[in-house]
């Protein structure tokens, strides 16, 4: 498991909590004055994108738009996938091909 987002709020930690599969675990710690929430889960695609991390989501939108031929903004997704080489290093990923 690995750390993979932290929260003030502990409603929101709790809600992304529950869209992680497999392993996962959900720790508060006091810092000063404040709670913080630390959430630890598997370091898949599937609960980086269920999070809303790297820009995920919208990486998946401009594949699509991409794949029917649509215009997308080639730029950003290059973008996108040069952030997502820093999260494969990290996390020992590898962004699938039809992602490119």
């Amino acid at each position: 498991m690995e750390l993979l987002m932290t929260y003030d709020d502990e409603s929101e930690a709790e809600v992304a909590l529950e869209l992680l599969a497999g392993e996962k675990r959900l720790v508060s710690d006091r810092d000063d004055n404040e709670v913080i929430y630390r959430l630890f889960g598997e370091p898949t695609w599937t609960n980086l994108f269920k999070l809303g991390l790297y820009d995920l989501p919208l990486l998946k939108e401009l594949v699509e738009q991409r794949a029917k031929g649509e215009a997308y903004d080639a730029e950003r997704h290059q973008s996108i996938l040069m952030t997502l080489r820093s999260v494969e290093n990290s996390y020992g990923l590898q962004v699938p091909e039809h992602w490119r």
